[in-house]
């Protein structure tokens, strides 16, 4: 994700994703007694993916008695990781590949059981990952089919020397799986890098309208096969394994907390979290109803 999902035009924008969430949303529901120790405070980044991770997250722990609170649209992890070190949110979903390379930036493992290895010795002290999900969404180099066309394009290696304009999150500036990547594994420099946000309405906007030749789109965005934008290979993995898995504060991860998410983390697939964000970016459900219906129909309600 690696460690980032996407939105229609109408989808809310950068610091207020996530169909109608509002930014920092600190709203509390108690839906049992609960133990003081199982009190949980769950964020999310921001964008629509994560704040429906975020609600599913809360959602499981409420039907066990959890007295939780939330804290949804964030930002990126520069805002988010030092809230989880400092206590003042105790639970976030996160995405394995994207988040151990930003914990260790010289980290080598890729598949999926490798990166997952690695995030425990990579983890700030107090936190941890519990089990993590098979489903997976990757930030992926998306361009229009008309682009590919025009410039042969299928793997990330192939833009090089073709001048292309390139967008996404700002936090692409700099990280290693953004353009300083594509640097060290492709020899690919573009003319220019816009800023725009995580896969999101000015991202999407921005490719349909030629803004820009290139986006960051994640993988389970329902508007890359509706659009029928085409999304290059990438043969050097600068984008590792990027499953969904929980990431939480030690002493918040009691075994009923435990528990609850791993259930959760054992019914999410690729494929119901792309249908998922189908309903959250194409049919403008709100996630915490979409939320609802996945825990309902997989019996964690």
């Amino acid at each position: 994700m690696m460690f980032a999902t996407a939105a229609l035009v109408s989808s809310l924008a950068l610091t207020a994703c996530g169909g109608g969430s509002d930014p920092l949303d600190t709203s509390t529901s108690d839906s049992g007694s609960g133990s003081s120790g199982d009190s949980i405070t769950v964020g999310s980044a921001n964008f629509p993916e994560n704040v429906l991770l975020a609600e599913i997250y809360a959602g499981a722990l409420e039907a066990k008695g959890v007295k939780v609170s939330k804290k949804l649209n964030i930002g990126s992890r520069e805002a988010y990781i030092p809230g989880l070190e400092d206590g003042s949110i105790d639970l976030l979903p996160e995405y394995s590949g994207n988040l151990l390379s930003y914990l260790d930036n010289k980290a080598t493992a890729v598949s999926s059981d490798e990166v997952y290895a690695a995030l425990p010795a990579a983890l700030p002290e107090g936190l941890t990952v519990l089990d993590q999900s098979t489903a997976e969404d990757k930030d992926v180099v998306t361009v229009t089919k008309e682009t590919a066309a025009k410039y042969s394009l299928k793997s990330i290696g192939d833009m090089k020397g073709k001048n292309l304009v390139l967008g996404g999150p700002p936090e692409w500036k700099t990280r290693p799986t953004g353009v300083p990547g594509f640097k060290k594994n492709y020899g690919v420099e573009f003319k220019e890098f816009k800023s725009l946000d995580a896969g999101g309405p000015l991202t999407v906007a921005a490719l349909k309208n030629g803004t820009v030749d290139a986006a960051d789109v994640f993988s389970t965005d329902p508007t890359i096969t509706e659009n029928g934008w085409v999304t290059l290979e990438d043969p050097e993995n600068q984008f590792a394994a990027q499953n969904v898995v929980p990431i939480i504060n030690k002493e918040k991860a009691s075994d009923a907390v435990s528990a609850a998410l791993n259930a959760v983390s054992a019914k999410l697939t690729t494929e119901n979290l792309t249908s998922m964000m189908g309903e959250v970016n194409l049919d403008q459900k709100e996630p915490a109803d979409v939320a609802k219906e996945f825990l309902s129909s997989n019996g964690l309600s």
